[in-house]
């Protein structure tokens, strides 16, 4: 599914790639499509699901890998890359979104992206009742004390990629092996804790909504 908009200031492209993606090629063709882009190419934003993996930031600490054996008994990769952040887990049912976002078009900084993108995820989450937050110096999405969704970002030539994660209904144990970005004891939640029944396709449909309309783009 792709759209765009009708402006140069405003236009983006819209992707859903599905589910059990592999992660090394979506990285490497984000990669590609950041370091190919111009002044005049259009942003896009890439919905999917990945595989099984842990992914480690630049600034990741190894001692966040708390159980480390376990890891490797589990076979779920491991892959250091070149996102902010430390060690997070990706797995089927929690919705990804890449953002492909030219900020220099938008007028953005990095911390007004990193609200914008809160944000939608706050909203997204009012849309089911729920009242969610964000906590100073721990970017992420949070109900009460535990985390639901995660950010990770690099720029590069005032452009950004990488982008988010919310999970939505999906096996947490692999969270318990590690310090979830970097947070020891901290408890990580899904929307399927509180929703039944919940549909990944009309989460990726709100948030994508949401992300649209707060960062600017004409739907």
């Amino acid at each position: 599914m792709s759209h765009t908009s009708k402006n140069n200031a405003a236009e983006l492209i819209i992707r859903t790639l599905g589910n059990e993606q592999a992660y090394q090629p979506i990285w490497q063709a984000m990669q590609y499509f950041t370091e190919q882009r111009q002044d005049h190419t259009v942003d896009e934003f890439w919905l999917l699901e990945h595989q099984p993996i842990y992914t480690l930031g630049r600034n990741s600490d190894p001692q966040h890998l708390v159980n480390i054996e376990t890891i490797k008994q589990s076979n779920i990769p491991m892959i250091n890359i070149d996102r902010g952040g430390q060690v997070t887990y990706h797995g089927p049912g929690q919705l990804i979104v890449y953002l492909m976002i030219d900020l220099k078009r938008h007028g953005l900084g990095v911390r007004q992206l990193v609200h914008l993108l809160e944000q939608s995820i706050i909203d997204t989450l009012n849309d089911f009742h729920l009242s969610a937050c964000t906590k100073d110096g721990a970017p992420g999405v949070y109900i009460g004390e535990a985390k639901i969704a995660a950010l990770g970002l690099r720029i590069k030539k005032h452009c950004s990629f990488h982008g988010l994660s919310l999970n939505i209904n999906m096996n947490l144990t692999p969270f318990k092996q590690i310090n979830p970005c970097g947070y020891e004891n901290l408890e990580v939640i899904q929307l399927s804790d509180y929703i039944e029944d919940v549909n990944i396709e009309y989460v990726q449909q709100r948030l994508s909504a949401h992300l649209v309309k707060n960062i600017g783009y004409n739907k």
